[in-house]
């Protein structure tokens, strides 16, 4: 039984389709300073016309396994953590499961809105661990635009879709993730929810007509509950792993808003120099913002074999989760 779950594959996957603040200009009371100063986002990616989260997560995953250099016959789990799944079932992660031609292997979906990456990784990691799998492919995908009033600045600025896989490999080198620490907050369940759509409140004609069908939330609450939420449980996770502060070699955090980044970064007393941010072209994807930030800062370079990265994340729910990973292949 091997400890440890090695990253040995990644890959990312964003429509076409960029929506900038110069186009929301013309749809809504806003402005590209508006925007930018409040959320550090300039554009964001948006789904077309037969794209969906699968679509996202199949081309992802695709990537991972390409990244990994192995084939979809030896992949025997699929996870894909998502709040946005093409159906309410079967499970997305079959759908992906088919289209990768990944056969016979389980799969399954999971949510946890926007910490559903690193929730998703500890799970990923643990069935490593106890040896259920030995090659993991895990996928993080979120079609958030699906779910937008188009005419309410205060959220349609937000978010954009995407999806970011990783291959999870068996080994017993210390590589992979190191420690994890999640946590939740069900009484704060309303600060940022979609109402329709699930058993408590079917989509019925009267509640479409209402926009009950589209996300809210609460700004101001979520920003300090998740620079709280982000900032101990990142703490807490170094300190399980027992890698100090400056032994980060970078932190790539859920990518909400810039305001939050920069506060959590400070709560941590983390340069944002060694702060992964993306979120200028890419917006707030959801549980995708992890890994698609995790690709990049793989392509750029700034992940090196050994080195220790510090994943964390809050999300609806309320949901937060922090994880260090070290970084290399075995």
């Amino acid at each position: 039984m091997s400890h440890y779950a090695a990253i040995t594959g990644w890959g990312m996957a964003v429509p076409e389709r960029r929506l900038t603040n110069a186009d929301l200009e013309r749809m809504v009371e806003t402005s590209d300073e508006w925007i930018t100063t409040r959320t550090g986002i300039r554009e964001r990616r948006i789904v077309g016309p037969g794209e969906s989260t699968s679509t996202l997560a199949t081309e992802a995953g695709r990537r991972a396994l390409a990244k990994a250099g192995i084939e979809p016959g030896q992949i025997d789990l699929v996870i894909l953590s998502t709040c946005t799944p093409d159906r309410p079932f079967p499970a997305t992660a079959c759908t992906v499961q088919n289209n990768l031609g990944i056969t016979g292997a389980p799969a399954f979906d999971l949510a946890a809105a926007c910490s559903g990456f690193v929730y998703g990784l500890n799970v990923a990691t643990s069935m490593v661990r106890a040896g259920a799998a030995k090659n993991v492919l895990f996928i993080a995908a979120d079609v958030f635009t699906k779910y937008i009033n188009w005419n309410d600045r205060n959220t349609c600025v937000l978010f954009g879709d995407g999806a970011g896989a990783v291959v999870l490999q068996a080994t017993d080198e210390s590589l992979g993730m190191l420690s994890c620490v999640m946590g939740a907050d069900g009484g704060s369940e309303d600060l940022m929810a979609v109402d329709a759509g699930g058993s408590r409140l079917p989509a019925t004609p009267e509640l479409l007509e209402q926009g009950r069908q589209y996300v809210y939330m609460n700004g101001r609450e979520i920003f300090k509950l998740a620079v709280r939420g982000m900032g101990d449980s990142s703490t807490e996770a170094m300190a399980r792993a027992g890698v100090a502060t400056d032994q980060i070699e970078l932190v790539i955090p859920h990518q909400a808003n810039l305001r939050i980044i920069d506060a959590a970064a400070k709560r941590l007393g983390v340069p944002m120099e060694r702060v992964m941010v993306n979120i200028d072209r890419y917006g707030n994807t959801s549980a995708a913002t992890i890994p698609i930030a995790l690709v990049e800062a793989a392509e750029q370079g700034r992940l090196h074999e050994g080195g220790h990265v510090l994943l964390t994340a809050f999300g609806g729910g309320l949901t937060w989760a922090s994880a260090v990973v070290r970084w290399g292949r075995p």
